[in-house]
């Protein structure tokens, strides 16, 4: 809680003991008046002095300015009236307090959310200088440099890990508690924190280009981007305001001057009036309601650019997806190892050898699923074979690793496998003993995704891929997925999702990608969400949505999240209109009194502000 708002809430508590006091006090007259004037000082002057700055700015028409005439309007009313009741003109202003106090408590708590995702902005770099670690600011780091990063402190710029091995608290940037180990030839994004260990880190990225840097842009400018709602909401207050303002005047002066009314009858309803219209549960709550979401999603580590793409995400009915990256890890793993009449980790241990000095995913596949590579064998005279595969002596023995084609080459009877997958054969002595599968594996969370999508009301998933027909089948059956095109270059992928969109059956059609190829697909959707810790920087740019930790699971989540806050706005627009409209018809007309008026305005925007604070729960 902020001084500020500690003051606020002992003004309330004062004032609030100070009205209960008065009541086992007879006083009248100006001995009454001046009791009553004091907690009304204490508790209404901000707002006196805010409604007399609105009048000197000629912008008189705002919540402060209702409020303090109605209330000083009801203080004329009980002095003229003679009945010394000024117990309605404080407790308008001191419920007003209750809900601005409440309100900026759900602000507070909202950008709470935000100063702890700001915290990853790095106040500087350590680089080693005559044999001395220095600080200096990180925009001062060219690409290339060497940075340390001892335990405790914030990777400042995006970097490859040269010396030291440690793990990261990522929490900042993906909503995952689950720490993370990095060692020597890891990439690392800034904005994680180093528990254990120094690193000495390579800087791929200039400051203002790496991954701390994005995000911060990304959640200050958020909310620049307001939403239909809130557009909206803005236009209403503008000729709202003014036209409840003209029907208090138009009930104050009509009725008493045609109808021969009581003045002090119908001024008493027109200030009921004006304390009923103030627009306070609208204009707090709705705009409340989308920043408070925004930040419970940068907490769950799902980055949303603005209240309009909130608004649009919540819409989403048709989900198109890139499989590689997205649904697979796109990395190469040994799915199975088909060995004929020759033991298969005998196999795995020489084909592991014959790759042990290559760069290709397929043979680093290989040597990462063999955990014992590196032993005493003796490895010579390896050659590789461009477009065929790689030849080595492992104790003696020659070793083919490859393909069909380099099978052929080499006269080794080689047998198909119905396993769907990168089929790498292997020969010993130029004899045929088995193949290995490679297969791109499915993230852990990708089948639940498509679940939970279903669940949520998506009507529609498709799959894109540049993969083989038979790969894309394998991988859509096992996630249940209808509907896919495979083998599409970039721009056929643009051109399939034009064909979806325009068929228009299933509402707002959002794309998730997070290759470089997948820009301009991001881009043309209606909504792009780009899986951002392992994505490329133009997926990020062209993305509205940003997903931290490459979860799928966290698409549905992001959906779940908007259409949460779109229900909430929708519940706070239709509560407020209907209970004010109620409330203005019964004062109008003499039914409803300030206490009714007070609970038109101040109560509803209680309640409309503590629903808003719902958004900030995180799914």
């Amino acid at each position: 809680m902020t001084n500020k708002q500690k003051k606020n809430l002992i003004r309330i508590i004062i004032v609030s003991i100070f009205m209960i006091s008065l009541e086992f006090f007879e006083t009248e007259g100006m001995a009454r008046f001046f009791c009553y004037l004091i907690p009304y000082l204490i508790i209404s002057y901000d707002i006196l002095l805010k409604a007399a700055k609105s009048l000197k700015n000629f912008r008189a028409l705002d919540e402060n300015f209702l409020m303090a005439v109605a209330s000083i309007g009801a203080i004329i009313l009980a002095v003229y009236s003679g009945s010394g009741d000024y117990t309605e003109a404080v407790a308008v202003i001191l419920f007003y307090q209750v809900g601005e106090f409440f309100q900026s408590y759900a602000v507070g708590k909202s950008r709470k959310n935000i100063s702890e995702l700001m915290d990853i902005r790095p106040d500087y770099a350590n680089i080693e200088s005559a044999g001395k670690i220095e600080r200096v600011d990180p925009d001062e780091v060219e690409i290339g440099k060497i940075i340390i990063v001892q335990p405790g402190e914030k990777i400042p710029i995006d970097g490859i890990i040269v010396e030291g091995n440690s793990t990261l608290n990522t929490s900042a940037l993906t909503g995952e508690s689950l720490p993370r180990s990095v060692k020597i030839g890891d990439e690392i994004m800034s904005g994680c924190i180093n528990l254990n260990g120094v690193l000495k880190i390579r800087t791929t990225k200039n400051f203002d280009e790496s991954t701390a840097s994005k995000i911060l842009d990304l959640v200050e400018n958020a909310s620049s981007l307001k939403s239909k709602s809130e557009n909206f909401i803005t236009k209403f207050a503008r000729v709202y305001t003014p036209a409840v303002v003209g029907c208090a005047m138009f009930l104050a002066i009509i009725p008493p001057i045609f109808f021969a009314e009581n003045f002090s009858t119908w001024i008493y309803r027109a200030l009921i009036f004006l304390v009923i219209s103030c627009p306070c549960a609208l204009v707090i709550s709705i705009p409340l309601t989308f920043f408070a979401a925004l930040g419970g999603a940068s907490r769950a580590g799902i980055l949303i650019k603005g209240s309009n793409y909130l608004e649009t995400l919540s819409k989403v009915k048709t989900v198109v997806m890139d499989k590689t990256g997205t649904l697979t890890k796109g990395i190469f793993e040994v799915d199975a190892i088909h060995a004929k009449n020759f033991d298969s980790e005998k196999l795995i241990h020489l084909a592991a050898h014959a790759e042990r000095f290559s760069t290709h995913p397929i043979g680093i596949s290989i040597k990462n699923f063999y955990k014992n590579e590196a032993d005493d064998c003796k490895i010579e005279n390896v050659e590789e074979f461009f477009g065929f595969g790689i030849r080595a002596e492992v104790n003696g023995e020659i070793v083919h690793v490859g393909n069909e084609k380099f099978m052929e080459k080499i006269g080794a009877e080689w047998k198909p496998c119905e396993k769907i997958g990168t089929i790498i054969h292997v020969a010993i002595n130029k004899k045929y003993v088995g193949h290995v599968v490679i297969a791109d594996v499915l993230k852990p969370h990708a089948k639940k995704s498509v679940e939970k999508l279903f669940e949520i009301g998506v009507k529609k998933i498709v799959m894109l891929t540049g993969d083989a027909k038979k790969i894309a089948e394998k991988i859509s059956a096992e996630l249940g997925i209808k509907e896919f095109f495979s083998e599409l270059l970039p721009a056929q992928k643009v051109e399939h999702l034009e064909k979806i969109l325009a068929e228009k059956n299933f509402g707002k059609v959002a794309f998730v990608g997070d290759g470089i190829n997948d820009a301009p697909v991001l881009a043309r959707a209606d909504i792009g969400i780009a899986m951002g810790a392992l994505g490329s920087d133009a997926a990020i740019e062209a993305a509205d949505v940003v997903l931290m930790d490459d979860d799928p699971l966290k698409i549905p989540q992001a959906i779940e999240l908007a259409k949460k806050c779109l229900l909430i706005v929708k519940e706070n627009i239709y509560f407020s209109i209907g209970v004010k409209i109620l409330c203005l018809i019964l004062g109008a007309v003499g039914i409803a009194n300030m206490w009714a008026a007070i609970f038109a305005d101040v109560g509803v925007m209680v309640l409309a502000v503590l629903n808003a604070m719902r958004a900030l729960i995180k799914i």
